[in-house]
């Protein structure tokens, strides 16, 4: 069997590529050792927003009385909650498999390991063993939740993402470990659904890779509901022979007991770049990640990569464009390299954060002059009338070009509103241009207009 592209693994980076890969007009083969979709559609982004959403809409039924609406009170079954977000996540996976149809692309399924001479060998499910050449192999097995040595997952007391999202029984108590989207999503479903969460981070603030003043109010709004954070914390050691689980954590105060049902490991991830045959093609990789070119090729001709597995942003959305770029090159068009510092970043727990750019404190040590503006969501007209005016919109100017540095947000749907800054940037838009773009009224993207009005003296709503 003879391909064009044979594409290995099938989330958002692989699936994505071999569909652009067809519509080029390569013949294609995609590798799925598992389900179609991923990790992304599968056991990630997407059943993770199902979750959320039914803690957004069990918040809302029992706070129907702030909105002039009669007491209800509201109740749920936990595992018709993990069966809706299964469910979705089932959905999308079979749009994949309709996809791979509509696009003729040949999906193979079973476990793949790439040979030399782009060779491909696949072993099924039954053990038999087939091989496949194609003129160019695109890898993108992604990655996995990350074990730390202290924290060795068993997959029931401490467990990763994925038992997070299938639990069968909600439980009473629930320690998570890091706090990046993956963490702060599943405290917040957890916490909204009735669990105490508390929350262990080793660096100074929540979601650290934001600016401080959002992970600050992100910090607080999780608090007001709830979670207990703890930060400049890390946890040293569990023991999971009693009941639950006790895990003792290092403070700067000493060491501490925690005690709950179950502990979410949720610090980083690793990819999946073992067993693949790498080292026997000479794929050089470094420090867990495969090592690639400005177009996604590897150290040996012929094989390249793309998401979670080479060093740079493990997002979804990152490898879908990685994807795009590496097919689009190998056919020969031409092609814009992607500029990693316009990728957005969007955590769903509520408030919602999303961003752009450079943080203020970035921006300030690359030695920027820089203009903040800053509209709280409490001035909102939309915000107020939707009752969710937590949050804020800032954004980061360059002073002497108006060149749009950063834009980083919290509140209520702003991980929709965030591609506006996206966009800008990429079209190197300046602060006035966005002040001058009238934005629809009533809406919550007025505050974008509104914070960059305020970088420049001009705002009217506050």
């Amino acid at each position: 069997m003879n391909y064009d592209i044979i594409v290995i693994g099938s989330g958002p980076g692989g699936y994505v590529t071999a569909i652009r890969a067809a519509q080029l007009g390569f013949k294609t083969a995609i590798i799925e050792k598992e389900n179609l979709g991923g990790i992304c559609l599968n056991w990630g982004c997407i059943p993770t927003k199902a979750l959320l959403k039914s803690a957004q809409v069990f918040h809302y039924i029992n706070h129907a009385e702030d909105y002039g609406l009669n007491k209800v009170e509201g109740s749920f079954e936990f595992p018709n909650v993990i069966q809706r977000s299964r469910g979705v996540a089932n959905k999308m996976s079979k749009g994949i498999e309709f996809l791979m149809k509509k696009n003729k692309i040949d999906v193979i399924l079973g476990t793949a390991k790439v040979l030399k001479d782009k060779k491909v060998s696949v072993t099924d499910k039954e053990g038999k063993v087939t091989e496949y050449a194609g003129s160019n192999i695109i890898i993108a097995t992604g990655a996995r939740s990350r074990e730390l040595p202290n924290l060795p997952q068993d997959g029931k007391k401490v467990i990763g993402y994925r038992q997070a999202l299938s639990l069968p029984e909600q439980p009473k108590s629930m320690i998570v470990v890091g706090s990046g989207a993956i963490g702060v999503e599943f405290a917040d479903f957890y916490n909204t659904m009735g669990t105490k969460v508390t929350v262990v981070e080793f660096m100074p603030n929540i979601v650290p890779v934001e600016d401080e003043e959002i992970s600050k109010h992100l910090e607080k709004s999780l608090k007001k509901t709830g979670i207990e954070i703890m930060t400049n914390a890390s946890v040293e050691s569990v023991d999971t022979s009693g009941e639950g689980v006790k895990a003792t954590v290092k403070t700067a105060k000493g060491n501490i007991t925690l005690e709950a049902d179950i502990l979410l490991s949720a610090v980083g991830i690793a990819a999946n770049i073992e067993n693949i045959g790498l080292e026997e093609v000479g794929i050089q990789t470094d420090k867990g990640r495969v090592l690639v070119n400005e177009w996604y090729e590897t150290s040996v001709p012929g094989y390249y990569a793309i998401g979670d597995l080479i060093p740079t942003q493990a997002l979804a959305h990152v490898a879908s464009a990685e994807g795009i770029t590496c097919v689009e090159k190998i056919k020969g068009l031409h092609v814009e390299k992607i500029d990693y510092g316009n990728i957005p970043g969007c955590t769903y727990c509520h408030p919602e954060v999303a961003s752009v750019g450079l943080t203020e404190k970035q921006a300030k040590e690359k030695g920027y002059e820089i203009k903040v503006g800053k509209f709280p969501l409490s001035a909102s007209g939309k915000a107020t009338a939707n009752g969710n005016t937590d949050g804020f919109v800032k954004v980061i100017f360059d002073a002497k070009y108006g060149e749009w540095l950063g834009c980083h947000m919290i509140g209520e749907g702003v991980t929709d509103m965030v591609a506006e800054a996206v966009v800008a940037r990429k079209l190197e838009t300046t602060g006035h241009e966005i002040i001058k773009s009238i934005h629809p009224h009533p809406t919550v993207s007025e505050a974008i207009m509104e914070a960059a009005a305020a970088a420049y003296g001009e705002v009217i709503h506050i």
